[in-house]
């Protein structure tokens, strides 16, 4: 074999190494390559308890309790709803009826986060939250959540 052929087969080889890698990388990746999900995507997963991940909706109007340090609050998007329980300091702009994002495990009766952000301020909202409200008729630009999904936040 020439030298030039030996280079060739080098290069291919590490090609192809690389490539395979990168497959397993993603491959191992697909599921968690998400910023968060909507509740209505959770439901619809059926996650085993254990499970890593985020959730972004609206924290349900009504739904925050307070246990010592423990608050307990539903995350909804208009059609399905995410029991929360987050033990530790909220944000300061967290409050019912806003955008959130809650970070944490699936457990049986919900999910238990490890962190939780808030919108920092009115008009601001994650464009994958907002854009996740939208599609369910939640969300409405400018106005926050529709009038239909607070009637149906408090039944």
């Amino acid at each position: 074999m020439t030298r030039k052929k030996k280079r060739l087969a080098l290069i291919l080889s590490a090609l192809v190494i690389l490539g395979g890698g990168l497959g397993l990388v993603l491959y191992g990746l697909r599921d968690n390559i998400v910023f968060f999900y909507a509740p209505g995507e959770v439901v619809a997963k059926q996650l085993a308890p254990g499970t890593r991940l985020r959730i972004g909706g609206l924290v349900k109007q009504g739904s925050v309790t307070r246990d010592g340090t423990t608050v307990h609050f539903i995350v909804t998007d208009g059609k399905n709803d995410v029991p929360v329980t987050y033990s530790g300091a909220l944000p300061d702009l967290f409050r019912e009826g806003q955008g959130v994002v809650a970070d944490g495990v699936i457990a049986p009766s919900g999910m238990t986060a490890t962190e939780v952000l808030a919108k920092h301020d009115e008009r601001y909202m994650p464009r994958e939250v907002a854009d996740a409200l939208k599609k369910r008729g939640v969300w409405q630009e400018g106005k926050g959540a529709a009038p239909q999904a607070d009637s149906q936040a408090a039944k």
